[in-house]
């Protein structure tokens, strides 16, 4: 059973990453996963003064809210005239480096390990269970990110028009009368909520990882919105499983062979995309060339 709520829970959080990270890929705004997962450390650090416990609800709370810090800085500075990648990189080391002072002034006593907030580690999901519903089998991992799936599903079903309109021409979809400000915001919850839910269980870099690689390996094998979200959730979930398995072979960490195994897919889409590959492009270079010759 270890192996089956591993699988799941990283094939989770490719799906919930893979949907969210197609929209963030659009938008050139691929790098707000890792700003979130990087700058809620002040608010695992304020949950924790606040509480006085390490319980993992109040911390994720606390990076909750941070996260939504995080992406309306990010979007108050873009506003402001600052170029999109600077607002991300000013936002999140800023805030990462108040949450370091933070915890170096009032946490120095105290074994606050980041590493299981940041990094995680997918291996010991199946031994943090909770009780709900009568079920108590069932890893917490699985319950959060089963709900957040099912939220990002319900939503991008909802409002599928409204982004992707938001994510092709912010410019026409105000024009029709679309709220784009709004829609902005909910995608960006929504991509707190999935990389605050994933932190305790497989951690920021399968996170970051699964936002950003199998959504630009979709967005090279096809330019339907629809196919590319299938085909990303598909490349996440592929990845996961290879990836376990090597990483089972090669006795390494899981959460880097899956990201690893993702971007073996990317490169094999790089290199052989129909329409975007490298080969796809030389071999047109050369028919062109040939003609232009002929004629």
């Amino acid at each position: 059973m270890t192996d089956f709520w591993i699988l799941l829970t990283g094939s989770l959080v490719a799906a919930c990453c893979a949907i969210l990270g197609v929209f963030l890929v659009l938008r050139k705004m691929a790098l707000v996963g890792d700003a979130i997962s990087h700058s809620v450390l002040p608010g695992i650090a304020i949950a924790f003064l606040l509480s006085g416990t390490r319980d993992s609800a109040f911390m994720l709370i606390g990076a909750a809210v941070l996260g939504l810090v995080t992406v309306f800085l990010i979007q108050l500075f873009h506003q402001s005239g600052v170029q999109s990648d600077a607002s991300i990189g000013i936002v999140f080391t800023a805030l990462f480096a108040v949450g370091v002072i933070l915890i170096s002034l009032n946490a120095r006593q105290v074994d606050l390990d980041l590493d299981c907030v940041l990094y995680g580690e997918i291996a010991y999901t199946h031994w943090n269970t909770i009780s709900l519903l009568g079920i108590d089998t069932i890893p917490k991992a699985v319950w959060m990110l089963g709900f957040t799936l099912l939220l990002i599903t319900a939503v991008i079903f909802l409002f599928y028009k409204q982004f992707k309109l938001c994510a092709f021409d912010p410019a026409l979809a105000a024009a029709v009368g679309i709220p784009v400000a709004l829609f902005h915001y909910l995608l960006m919850g929504l991509v707190s909520m999935a990389t605050v839910s994933s932190f305790e269980s497989v951690g920021a870099i399968l996170v970051v990882g699964m936002l950003i690689i199998p959504p630009a390996t979709a967005y090279l094998l096809t330019e339907k919105l629809g196919v590319m979200i299938g085909l990303s959730v598909v490349t996440g979930i592929v990845s996961t499983f290879i990836g376990y398995y090597a990483a089972v072979v090669l006795d390494a960490s899981i959460a880097g062979c899956m990201v690893t195994a993702a971007l073996a897919l990317f490169v094999l889409a790089f290199l052989f995309s129909p329409s975007q590959g490298v080969i796809a492009r030389y071999v047109s270079r050369r028919k062109a060339a040939l003609r232009h010759t002929a004629s």
